[in-house]
């Protein structure tokens, strides 16, 4: 067991360990702390708390103090900084009319650099906009590429429940997200109903994701023939998070349609098919570009 503290630097970044070094914090504390890129300023979002080794990355860094009022001031004036430096890159990427789109700046506590954040369709030959931004400066510079997702996290807005952006308010990290979850789901695959203001799937896809896929192994596809109880019929529908179906059964001459729960029934001949609504058909261009745009996205966020 190892006594750390987590400290987060950005609001909704990740929060990373520190070793207190016989500091005692409390949650909302400044402090200083020591990273591979140089000191940094945080703030504490786990007071002292003792941890399993193997839930720590090893090994860990130290906070270097509490922050103390010449921080603050220094902290304040990095910001100050940085919404300078923004106004003279957006001048300068205009000057050398480079397609990209300027999102935020970040200058290091240690004043070791300043970092440039921007998005783009492709890749972007900044090459003199850094030399430029290097000769005011007085400073390493770094223009880092990010996703749309991520511009939209900086931007902040809300969403189509109403609620604050998930990424904005409590997401951390961005998850993989798919089509096949909205499918699913039987949400609607017109790609204006399952797009976040991104323009990307969005992330609330994914938070039922694993419970409707343990769920759909418990059931039958639709198209199965099944025994039940009023004998043996075809699956009609299915009742996901109920873990129903509606079997088609024939009277006679006719069909009558009936309710079950899925472990009522015994498969006698599941059925392999791809259910394709008409939305999907309909969308079906767009919806393939909307998987391309994931894939580079994910490349992206594993380039950075």
């Amino acid at each position: 067991m190892k006594n750390i503290v987590g400290v987060r630097f950005k609001k909704l970044g990740k929060i990373y360990f520190f070793n207190p070094k016989g500091l005692h914090v409390r949650k909302g504390d400044k402090v200083i702390v020591e990273t591979a890129q140089g000191e940094e300023y945080g703030e504490v979002m786990i007071p002292n708390r003792f941890v399993e080794d193997d839930k720590i990355v090893a090994p860990l860094k130290k906070v270097i103090r509490i922050a103390n009022g010449k921080d603050h001031r220094h902290f304040e004036e990095c910001r100050k900084i940085e919404k300078e430096a923004f106004q003279v890159c957006l001048k300068k990427i205009k000057e050398h009319k480079l397609d990209m789109t300027l999102t935020d700046v970040e200058y290091k506590f240690d004043n070791s650099k300043i970092l440039f954040y921007f998005t783009a369709d492709g890749r972007i030959d900044f090459r003199e906009l850094v030399k430029d931004l290097a000769a005011i400066y007085k400073t390493r510079i770094e223009l880092r590429q990010i996703g749309v997702r991520d511009e939209v996290k900086r931007i902040g807005g809300n969403g189509v429940c109403g609620r604050e952006l998930c990424c904005c308010s409590f997401l951390s990290n961005f998850e993989a997200v798919s089509i096949k979850m909205a499918k699913e789901q039987n949400i609607s695959l017109n790609p204006s109903k399952i797009s976040g203001n991104c323009g990307r799937l969005m992330c609330c896809l994914k938070y039922e994701s694993n419970v409707y896929e343990e769920k759909l192994k418990k059931l039958p596809n639709i198209g199965a023939i099944v025994k039940t109880e009023d004998g043996e019929g075809e699956v009609d529908s299915i009742e996901i998070l109920k873990e129903r179906v509606r079997v088609k059964m024939k009277d006679g001459d006719e069909y009558f349609y009936k309710k079950y729960d899925a472990k009522d029934i015994k498969i006698i001949k599941d059925a392999v098919t791809q259910n394709i609504d008409e939305e999907e058909i309909e969308h079906q261009k767009e919806l393939e570009e909307l998987e391309k745009l994931e894939k580079l996205d994910e490349q992206l966020e594993g380039g950075e």
